[in-house]
């Protein structure tokens, strides 16, 4: 019901007290079924005013004088109210229980009252309401009775105001009762109503009743306006007709608090159609496919809102190019208020969705079809009709989209955490069959880089483009699972059977592909993960070199010995480090270069270490052919690395200063060749001073002066800048020299 028609309900309270105090009872009849006027005679309020209460009800044959029963006006009554709200009536129940008995006891004839005395008191009532106000003999012009459907003025005459409403012919439907709208007021101000208060009552009523029919059959065209039935342009325009009619007519609340001239509100009642309708339609969309979305997952939820998105781009289109025209005319902005109608209803069905969501997968189906297709400009299919940003609310409140976002991160890091475990499993099969990693651009590649470039980028990607603060998020989760898993697999691989120089290579040079790639792409986000990748690159190039020294290391032990001076024990050395050098090939230039400067700083101290400590000391002839064999092979040391590229050109004066110092004939340039080393390699201790003195015999106090000059060059370097030469070159620092008999002799 609505509120004009509960106002009737308290008139009728009073209106019975006046009709209790009426001297005859045989005055309260009821008038005839009203229809379109034909004579100069004012049209009767009819009893039966709810007939068209249901759209399903067809249009009855209306007889003059006659009158419904009592349950026939109680249905209608009932219906009546129930179509113009569209739900059960929220209104007080008590008050419309105590409102219908009251009006039953009202509508009660007295006995001997039938059909002639209803007859009398119609020709009563019509001659009091001619004395207060003159009915003209056409209702309305010949514009104003052209009905939607295209039927003239003369067939709507004789039409009841129920059958027009029916056939919804509203706008002349509005212009009958709001002729009788004003005779009632005009009654009501005369105070001729008060020689029938009960019968001015039931008259007031049934107008409040058909102007809910009338609210009802807006809400009934409303709801069929996006059915299969297509869109009846007809009736939408007639619609928008009656509505601003209505407004028109009933522009503000009378002063004196009248219910007959109140506003109806039908533009408000239309709204909350067009949303009902929405909402109903927005619901429809993957009803069969709810049940299984749980078991589905994310595909079964990414069907639902493929169809839901189908759905409300379909309808919004239809809107858009035939709903909207047809409002147009009569001023009704319809594209916004299916707009805001959809957008709020699609905002209630994801909330829906959104409580059922689980998983990473189903989170994320639900964040991108809000962030991205919801939101596109192509979401409608053409540019005019895209979806405005500004006046519409979020789709999503804030704390549920903040919760979707929390929920998807937590899903998230056990993700990644798993994608991880998955990589480094792949890893583990490839290495247990022994598969030899391939030549990609001239480099030994491993898929690693790769696995985890585009577990990065594909999960970045995917929560940059639903916002800003979930990208972070998602970096920060995917560096600290990179963190987590480089010691693992550093391990994973050292302890396997597959280490060797082709996998070392190319586990080198997949760490420094996500150390450059990683910084480059995603700056600022994976600076904390360098130092654990340089770490794990030194660890593999520290394997590499240790494979190589231990291969290297029994080839030093015949160096400066007798068999020495007549071999070539330095050729099976270089041609290891040449076969070693050849891996190096394909692995990243810095890496490659800090490993085979490495190796010739190994080759070198190696040398030098064989050489201080000699198993046989040369004397005469030998030292003389010793110094020169050293010379020989510091030479071909040297010309190998630089053919190789090795840039650490500083080791290049080591062994020929030992190598002068023990060939040195005139002893005096022995303090010469000594500075030199000195200067050349800071790092150099008094007891590697000691050694070297040790390879020649120059008499007690030779060995003291030079070795009081070599430790005063040593305490001016150390006081200079510290032992080791500038950029932090080591060479003689990790040589060990043990204490012999001869060295101490030379102390002597």
């Amino acid at each position: 019901l609505g509120t004009p028609t509960l106002a009737f309900l308290s008139l009728l309270f009073t209106s019975s007290s006046a009709a209790a105090k009426m001297p005859s009872p045989q005055s309260v009849t009821s008038g005839p079924e009203l229809h379109s006027p034909k004579e100069p005679t004012e049209p009767q309020i009819p009893a039966r005013g709810a007939q068209w209460a249901s759209s399903g009800d067809a249009p009855s044959t209306h007889r003059e004088g006659s009158r419904p029963g009592l349950g026939t006006l109680r249905r209608a009554f009932s219906r009546a109210s129930q179509r113009a709200s569209g739900r059960a009536p929220e209104e007080d129940p008590g008050l419309l229980r105590r409102s219908s008995r009251f009006l039953l006891r009202t509508l009660r004839r007295a006995p001997g009252h039938g059909p002639v005395a209803d007859q009398s008191r119609a020709t009563m009532v019509a001659s009091g309401a001619t004395h207060s106000q003159e009915v003209p003999s056409r209702a309305m012009d010949g514009a104003s009775q052209q009905s939607s459907t295209g039927v003239g003025p003369e067939e709507l005459e004789g039409k009841s105001v129920a059958d027009l409403i029916t056939e919804r012919h509203l706008l002349v439907a509005f212009e009958q009762l709001r002729h009788l709208e004003m005779g009632l007021v005009a009654e009501k101000a005369s105070r001729t109503f008060q020689e029938d208060p009960t019968g001015f009552a039931r008259r007031a009523m049934d107008v409040c009743l058909h102007y809910d029919g009338l609210a009802a059959e807006i809400g009934a065209i409303v709801r069929e306006t996006l059915g299969p039935d297509g869109v009846d342009v007809a009736a939408l325009a007639e619609l928008a007709r009656v509505v601003r009619a209505e407004e028109e007519a009933h522009p503000e609340p009378p002063t004196d608090g009248d219910f007959l001239s109140t506003p109806r509100h039908w533009r408000q009642h239309w709204e909350d159609a067009v949303r009902e309708s929405a909402r109903e339609r927005v619901q429809q969309a993957g009803v069969g496919e709810a049940l299984g979305a749980a078991a589905e997952g994310a595909s079964g939820l990414a069907q639902i809102l493929a169809q839901l998105g189908s759905l409300v781009r379909r309808d919004l289109q239809k809107v858009r190019l035939e709903v909207h025209p047809a409002y147009a005319a009569a001023g009704f902005p319809a594209w916004e208020a299916y707009l805001r109608a959809f957008h709020g209803a699609v905002a209630q069905r994801l909330q829906e969705l959104a409580h059922d969501a689980h998983g990473c997968e189903q989170l994320y189906v639900l964040l991108d079809w809000a962030a991205n297709i919801y939101s596109s400009p192509d979401f409608l299919g053409a540019p005019d009709v895209a979806l405005p940003s500004e006046p519409l609310p979020p789709l999503l409140a804030p704390d549920v989209w903040a919760r979707l976002e929390s929920d998807y991160t937590s899903f998230l890091e056990t993700k990644i955490a798993s994608c991880f475990d998955g990589i480094l499993q792949l890893e583990q099969s490839r290495w247990a069959a022994a598969e030899v990693p391939d030549v990609l651009q001239g480099r030994y590649h491993s898929p690693l880089s790769m696995d985890v470039l585009m577990l990065v980028a594909e999960h970045v990607k995917a929560a940059g483009a639903i916002s800003a603060e979930l990208e972070a998020t998602t970096l920060r989760i995917c560096a600290r699972a990179l963190g987590l898993f480089l010691p693992r697999f550093e391990k994973a691989f050292l302890e396997s059977e597959a280490v060797s120089e082709p996998h070392l290579g190319a586990n080198i040079n997949a760490c420094e592909e996500l150390r450059t790639n990683l910084l480059a792409k995603f700056p600022g986000s994976f600076e904390e993960l360098e130092k654990p990748l340089v770490a794990a690159i030194c660890v593999f190039q520290k394997r590499l070199l240790q494979d190589l020294q231990r291969d290297l290391q029994p080839l030093f032990r015949v160096l400066c010995t007798k068999d020495w001076l007549t071999q070539d024990v330095l050729l099976p050395l270089m041609d290891k480090v040449l076969t070693f050098a050849r891996h190096l090939e394909h692995v990243a230039p810095s890496q490659a270069q800090e490993t085979l400067q490495e190796v010739h700083r190994f080759v070198v101290r190696e040398y030098l270490a064989q050489a201080l400590k000699p198993q046989e000391r040369f004397r005469g002839l030998d030292r003389v052919a010793g110094s020169q064999k050293m010379g020989l092979e510091a030479q071909a040391i040297g010309n190998t690395f630089q053919g190789l590229g090795s840039e650490a050109t500083w080791l290049g004066q080591a062994i020929p200063c030992v190598a002068d110092i023990l060939g040195e004939t005139y002893k005096d340039d022995i303090q010469r060749h000594l500075e030199t080393l000195i200067a050349s390699y800071p790092d150099i201790r008094r007891d590697h001073v000691l050694a070297i003195l040790a390879l020649r015999r120059l008499g007690r106090r030779r060995n003291q002066r030079l070795l009081q000059h070599a430790q005063a060059l040593l305490r001016a370097v150390a006081k200079a800048g510290g032992s080791r030469a500038a950029g932090g070159h080591v060479l003689f620092e990790e040589i060990e020299v043990p204490t012999s008999i001869d060295v101490l002799i030379t102390c002597l």
